[in-house]
Parts: C-alpha cells; sequence; structure tokens
C-alpha cells in the first residue's frame, strides 16, 4: 500500500542498527541505509516524535533448537548503537532478545503511554527483525509504515519477499523521503 498519511504522533523504530551487525554482508550498502536513517531520525527529532532504538543482545531464551552464534557469547561492544545515529537522552531504548521488538518487552506499554498510534519501521533485517517488528506493532493494534530504503539484509529472497509480499499486507510502504516530505507537510 502507498504512502497516504501519518498520525500526529507517530514513533521511527530503528531496528539493529548495532556494530555487531552493520559490519554483516548485506544485500544494500549500508552506509546508505544509515544515511537514510539519520535523516528520518532527524526529521522526527525536529518534529518532538519519538525516536526508538532498538538492539538485540542475543537470541530468545531457552531456545535450543539452534546452536548459538558466536559460541554463545557476543562480542564485547554488539550491542553498542552505532555513532551515526547520535543517540540522545529522549530516545526510548529497547533491548530484545527474539526476532521482534514487541515480544518480551515493554515498547508496546511504552508507545501507548505517549500516545502513540502509528510506527514507521526500518533497519536491519529486513526478514526477521524489522519484518517481525512490522508484524507484532501491526497485531498491536498500531498503524505500520515502512521505510523500505532505509533497510537491507543479508539475504536477498528474503529482503525482496518481504518488501514485495508482507510489507504491503501490514501497513504502507514508501521511501525515507517520501515520509519526511509527509511529515513536512503535515507540519506546515
Amino acid at each position: 500500500m502507498a504512502l497516504t498519511t501519518l498520525d500526529p504522533n507517530t514513533a521511527l523504530l530503528v531496528i539493529d542498527l548495532q556494530k555487531g551487525i552493520v559490519g554483516s554482508p548485506l544485500v544494500h550498502p549500508i552506509g546508505a541505509v544509515v544515511d537514510r536513517a539519520r535523516a528520518l531520525i532527524g526529521a522526527f527529532r525536529e518534529r518532538g516524535l519519538p525516536v526508538v532504538l532498538i538492539n538485540v543482545a542475543g537470541g530468545a531464551p531457552g531456545r535450543t533448537e539452534q546452536p548459538p552464534r558466536h559460541g554463545g557469547a557476543l562480542a564485547e561492544g554488539f550491542t553498542d548503537f552505532i555513532p551515526e545515529l547520535d543517540r540522545q537522552p529522549d530516545d526510548i531504548v529497547v533491548t530484545k532478545r527474539t526476532w521482534g521488538a514487541f515480544a518480551s518487552t515493554d515498547l508496546e506499554q511504552r508507545l501507548k503511554a505517549a500516545g502513540v498510534t502509528q510506527v514507521v519501521v526500518l533497519g536491519v533485517a529486513t526478514g526477521t527483525g524489522v519484518e517481525a517488528t512490522a508484524r507484532q506493532a501491526y497485531e498491536q493494534g498500531f498503524h505500520v509504515t515502512l521505510a523500505i530504503d532505509a533497510m537491507t539484509d543479508t539475504r536477498p529472497v528474503a529482503h525482496d519477499y518481504s518488501i514485495k509480499n508482507v510489507f504491503p499486507r501490514l501497513g504502507e510502504t514508501g521511501t525515507s523521503q517520501e515520509i519526511i516530505d509527509l511529515l513536512r507537510t503535515r507540519s506546515a
């Protein structure tokens, strides 16, 4: 579904743009994804809208069907947000241990307490963290928008499938610039 509107209280969800992930071999150059994420973060902060920085700190507790990556221990600094995000004191920070940012965290409660009704989702990886978070946001009753040029994945097939088949069923999709333009016209 094409981008048409943003609710007055929309939050930006930035998924897994952290030191331990951005160095992975990705479908799209991470520099361009980070630049678009920064532009969106700046537009949201400029309008006083919530920015949520989400990182992942391992797998879901109790899951044993797959061996732990990295020998079970994360490298020093793995969960640190990349400096380009310029984390601010007002940012909401969520650390997850599952693919989606709503499962096993207090993200839903924090957003609803702030009156948020819509989320814009971006980050890594399109077919796991981004898609799972978007699905969970949809299931919790948030309007969902996906910044399709501000996400990437390690798997081209997963990235393309999510964008073409899943995201249009969850909400609206658009480019980062389209989202920024909509924010500008709404606040003009």
